[in-house]
């Protein structure tokens, strides 16, 4: 049934739990599932190549992306007792779908199966390495190699070589002019890594994006592949 890989690898009776409960919405770009502060009252699980990001606003109107969610995982009240507020805006960034399912019903799934709770607990560790490994990059690394992840991050998301983002929103997402990032995109579409047009950028050689990039987007799939093989869609470029 699921096109969201974590749901996918559920034991089949775990899924059989959810399934009732479980209900296809549309995800336009842009859409906000929750702000920070909201109480969250239902979880998403995104399927396809829809991507939703994690942003933390700054008191100054700053924005920071603090993790990205795609068909791996779910974005909402995965490992918490009950209703709590968020910490961070929830945005959708590249659209598609998601199944969806309250949070009350999660959680009383959650109490009718240990593996069920095992397997959502170690989704969310996944997400805290994300998170953690985002925070040692953006301090440690320069812009380009920190474009070049991100870029590897969406394009797994995506699933396959066009990226529907924007400079823009890229500046916005790693914490920078857009004047640098279109600096960094005109140096990396020279070196026929990329190639950009309007509100889409295209990965031309994936295998050099991968040597472009810093060790971050390895050492998060390599996470994900220790606690939940096999559920980080790792994206294969087609001569692989």
């Amino acid at each position: 049934m699921p096109s969201n890989r974590l749901l996918g690898a559920l034991r089949p009776d775990d899924l059989g739990l959810l399934a009732p409960f479980l209900s296809h919405v549309p995800l336009p770009r842009g859409a906000i599932l929750f702000e920070a502060g909201d109480d969250v009252t239902s979880c998403h699980f995104p399927c396809g190549g829809t991507m939703v990001s994690l942003i933390v606003a700054l008191p100054d109107g700053s924005l920071a992306e603090t993790a990205t969610v795609g068909r791996e995982g779910a974005i909402g009240g995965i490992v918490s007792m009950g209703h709590k507020p968020a910490f961070a805006r929830a945005v959708v960034q590249i659209p598609g779908g998601a199944l969806r399912i309250d949070s009350d019903r999660l959680e009383e799934m959650k109490g009718r199966s240990a593996s069920l709770r095992d397997a959502l607990a170690r989704y969310a560790d996944c997400m805290i390495a994300q998170v953690l490994q985002s925070v040692a990059c953006n301090v440690l690394h320069s812009l380009e190699p920190r474009f070049c992840r991100w870029l590897l991050t969406a394009q797994d998301r995506a699933g396959g070589n066009e990226v529907p983002l924007t400079q823009e929103f890229l500046a916005e997402m790693l914490g920078v002019q857009r004047t640098t990032v279109t600096a960094a995109a005109t140096s990396l579409q020279a070196r026929g890594l990329i190639s950009y047009s309007r509100g889409r950028i295209t990965v031309s050689d994936r295998a050099a994006l991968e040597q472009a990039a810093c060790g971050c987007h390895a050492a998060v799939v390599n996470h994900f592949e220790s606690v939940l093989p096999g559920v980080y869609p790792i994206f294969a470029s087609p001569e692989r």
